[in-house]
Formats: structure tokens, sequence, C-alpha cells
């Protein structure tokens, strides 16, 4: 199972892991920019609730994304072990562990979604709408943390082609229940945000069923035997929580920190906010492979120590951020030939389209610093130091939510100095994940 290191960390092994993760992730982002394009048809306020609430479930899914990342260091370091029965054991408690706090997680929000939504945001129609929207949006909690975990057993194991299947399907299906379910098209129900809501729990559903047929199905996975019970044996587990809890918490607070942003330019207006969802749609679409190459280099890094060639770590970090780069320019070029085509696509409203567009601007400028931040990052993440990543990512956040406070509370607030912040955002993070991977003790740690 193992590859010579050579060949297993060049560019073109780099790309053969990442690019998967990247057809998967447009996927996903496909339906964030399809769910924003329709609800923007819907109004100012839908638009305003739809990102407040849209932001919310993301920062609730980080909670399972960040344990899953943790969960695909340790089956990464296990692989570059070739410890196959391992991989077996981490994924099984895994799933029992991720089942258990998507449960947590369903029966907070079910409580205290009105006092939390009515008591954070000023406009009484948009956390109306927010409300609208989580409160059949939660309903997908258990398939997204399940899919989370597969997720991570395959970009842990390098097999990532089924990751691209699954979101592309995901994303056929809520483009398509989005069109029905949000305008009530063909005999269906008329639904506004809520349609955008269940066409995205029923979306990943199908894409857990999908993920369990090839489970079954797949010669590939018969060695790693993914759906077999076993006792659980509480001590491993607790070996999975001290890797995976820092980055857990990492995730959670990392996307808490867009829903405070929104919060705040909340506060401005609710054109500012507008104004902000379509920024956030257009945004991702560039961070594409911005997180594809992360990812990447997570894996890597932890492969690389398990199959103790160390040496690799520097080159496999310059190939991953030379690549990540050059697919963000890319973007970058085309969407500056089309700015208003592509801000036309979200509101047809044009004092809206008007104000985004230097916005525009700004992200794609800073979509290059979130380039560098990330891979070095993920990087950090890779070693295993999850505690120092995690130690890292509050520092750095620390910094920018206080940037945001100033700059949405000031007497002349700015839109577009609201946004500016993400350079000192991805700045803060690649400065200080590089610090530590040039002076740190990461290679002392053991996981």
């Amino acid at each position: 199972m193992k590859e010579d290191s050579d060949s297993y960390f060049s560019i073109k092994n780099i790309w053969k892991i990442a690019y998967p993760i990247i057809l998967g992730s447009l996927a996903q982002d496909i339906i964030t920019v399809v769910d924003t394009a329709f609800i923007g048809r819907l109004g100012e306020i839908e638009l305003g609730g739809a990102a407040i609430g849209s932001v919310f479930y993301l920062a609730i899914v980080m909670i399972g994304w960040g344990f899953g990342l943790g969960v695909q260091i340790l089956v990464a370091r296990r692989f570059g072990e070739n410890n196959i029965p391992a991989i077996n054991k981490v994924i099984f408690h895994s799933f029992f562990i991720l089942l258990m706090l998507a449960l947590s997680v369903f029966a907070i929000i079910r409580i205290f979604d009105i006092k939390i939504f009515s008591s954070i945001i000023k406009s009484a129609a948009i956390s109306e709408e927010s409300l609208k929207y989580i409160n059949i949006r939660v309903f997908g909690i258990f398939a997204a943390f399940m899919n989370i975990n597969f997720r991570a057993f395959y970009i842990g194991t390098s097999n990532t082609k089924i990751i691209s299947y699954t979101t592309a399907l995901m994303a056929l299906i809520n483009i398509g229940l989005d069109y029905l379910l949000i305008f009530g098209i063909g005999g269906f129900p008329e639904m506004g945000i809520q349609g955008a809501a269940l066409a995205s729990v029923i979306a990943e559903y199908c894409a857990l069923l999908y993920f369990i047929v090839s489970a079954i199905k797949s010669k590939k996975n018969t060695p790693y035997k993914l759906l077999k019970l076993q006792r659980p044996d509480w001590h491993f587990a607790k070996g999975i929580f001290s890797v995976a809890t820092p980055t857990m918490i990492q995730n959670f607070i990392s996307l808490s920190a867009w829903f405070f942003f929104f919060l705040m330019v909340e506060k401005m207006g609710e054109t500012p906010l507008a104004i902000s969802n379509i920024i956030r749609s257009i945004y991702i679409v560039v961070l594409i492979p911005i997180m594809g190459f992360s990812s990447a280099t997570n894996t890597l890094v932890s492969y690389a120590i398990g199959n103790k060639t160390k040496k690799d770590i520097w080159p496999i970090i310059k190939r991953t951020l030379a690549l990540t780069i050059g697919c963000v320019a890319c973007l970058v070029l085309i969407a500056l030939v089309f700015p208003k085509q592509i801000i036309g696509s979200y509101t047809s409203i044009k004092s809206i389209a008007n104000a985004t567009l230097p916005v525009f601007y700004v992200i794609m400028l800073a979509s290059f610093t979130l380039a560098f931040g990330f891979v070095l990052f993920q990087a950090v993440s890779g070693t295993g130091n999850t505690k120092t990543a995690l130690l890292i990512e509050v520092i750095v956040l620390c910094g920018y939510l206080l940037g945001i406070m100033l700059t949405t509370t000031s007497n002349a607030p700015s839109i577009i100095l609201v946004w500016s912040m993400e350079f000192c955002y991805g700045i803060g993070l690649g400065t200080l994940s590089l610090l530590y991977l040039k002076y740190g003790k990461w290679h002392l740690k053991e996981i």
C-alpha cells in the first residue's frame, strides 16, 4: 500500500489527492451559490435571513467537521504506518462519537433556537426568516456528521474520488429541489426560504446513502471493514478525542467568527447584509482550491510523519502552496473579466449590485492571503499538534474579530473596510503557522 516517497509527494500525486476534494467542494459550494441566487430573487429580507441561518448552521456543522479533521489526521498517520486494523478502529469509534455529538447539537438548537435568534438579531423580519431556515435545516445534522466521517476516511487514505461523486450527487439533487420547492414549480408547494433548507436536508441524506452503498460494494474498502461493528474501547476513544477535540473547537470558533461577522454586518443595515451574503457566496467559490489543497497538505504531512519521511514535509508545503496560488490566480483572473455579470446573477437590484462591486475586488485580492494562511495552517494540523493549531487560530481570530468590531461600529462604517479584514486573517494565520513550522518542536509529537 505504501509508495516511494518521491512519487507519493510529487506535484502529480498532490494534484491526484486534491482534485477530487476540489471537485467535491465545487459541487458543495454550487449548492450555496444556487441557494443564494434563488433566494436573492425572493427579496432583501429573505437573502439576509438565509445568510445568517446558513452561516449559523455551518458554524454548528464545523463541530463535526473539526472532529472529522482530527480523524483524518489519525487515519493518514495509520495509513502511513500501513496499520489497517487501527484505521478500522478509528472510523468505528468516530462514527459513534459523531452520532452523539449530532444528537446533542440537534437537541440544543431545537430547544433554544427562538431565544438565540431573537436576542442577537436586530431586525425582527430577518430573525423570523433565519428561524424558518434553521428549523428545517437542522434535521440534516445527522447526515452531515456521518458524511464528515466518511470524508475523513477517504481523504486520510488518499482515496478521494468518491468525495467528488457524492457531492456532485448532492449538488444535483439540491439544485433541482431548490427550483421546485422555493418557487413551487410542477405541483410542489411554494416554500420560499424553507424550500431551500429542505432541499439541502434531502440532498445530505442522499449523499449519506451513496457513502453507505459504496462502503458495502467497493472492493477497495474491503480491507478496512468500515461498517463492521465491534466492542467500544473507551480508552481508544479518549485517544481520538485528544487529537480531534482541539480541531473540533478550532473549526467551530472559526465558523462562529463568520456568524459573528454577519451579526455585526446586520447591525449596519439590511443592504450591507445582502451585499455580504452575495460576497460570501462568491468568496467560497474562490476558496475551493484553497480548501482542497489545504486538506491534501494535512493528509500528506501526517502520512510523511507516519512513513518516517519528515524530510519531505517542506517540499510538500512548497509544492502544494505553488499549486494553490496558481489555481486561485486562474479563478481570480476569470472573475475579474466578468465582475458585473457574476454579481448580476445574484441580484437584479441595481443599487445592491453597484455597492457589491468594490467589495468583490477586495475579496479577489484577499483570496491570495487565504491560500498562504490555510496551506501552512493545515500543515501544522497535519503534524498532529492540534492544540498548537487551536492556539494559532484563537490568536488570529481575536485580532480579526476586534477589527470587525471596530470597522462595523465606527462613526462611518464601510462594508469595504469590513471585508478588508480578510487580509489580516490570512496573513496572520500564515505567519504564525510558518513560525511554528520553522521553530516549533512539532517533530517530537506522537499520536
